[in-house]
């Protein structure tokens, strides 16, 4: 079974949700998921566990502020992560154009300047379609675990 640690980024709840959930349904299968509330750069790199970011967006395609700190050291300090596989959920309204889960985009290039290697697509999650994003989570989450090895 997968040790993974879930990076949270959330605003009002969605994303908190979400991650709280996969880390729910995956214990009881034998996994062992860690959900960071409020994620630093000692809590990513005290492990090589695979990554998986679950973050809503917020602004104007921004990073939630409990999120910002870990965003801003991975880009400033650059910790090098060579290989360690990460995935990204991100939660968006497609209504604001151009910015939908850019948050997700943001992480996924900060992840991979540190030598990250992502594992499968993003899986972006519409306000606009769904109220439940974590009904469209589990089935992809288990899909990604079965690629991260």
């Amino acid at each position: 079974m997968a040790s993974v640690q879930i990076l949270v980024g959330t605003v009002y709840g969605g994303a908190l949700l979400t991650a709280r959930t996969i880390r729910e349904v995956l214990a009881a299968e034998g996994h062992h998921i860690t959900v960071h509330e409020q994620p630093t750069l000692a809590g990513l790199t005290g492990n090589d566990d695979p990554v998986l970011v679950c973050t809503s967006t917020t602004g104007q395609g921004e990073v939630p502020p409990n999120l910002l700190p870990l965003y801003l050291e991975l880009r400033d300090q650059l910790p090098q992560q060579p290989g360690r596989p990460f995935g990204v959920i991100v939660l968006g309204d497609s209504s604001y154009g151009d910015t939908y889960c850019g948050a997700g985009d943001l992480m996924e290039e900060a992840l991979l300047e540190t030598g990250a290697r992502k594992v499968g697509d993003t899986l972006h999650i519409d306000a606009m379609e769904t109220t439940e994003p974590e009904a469209e989570a589990l089935p992809w989450v288990r899909n990604w675990l079965k690629h991260v090895a």
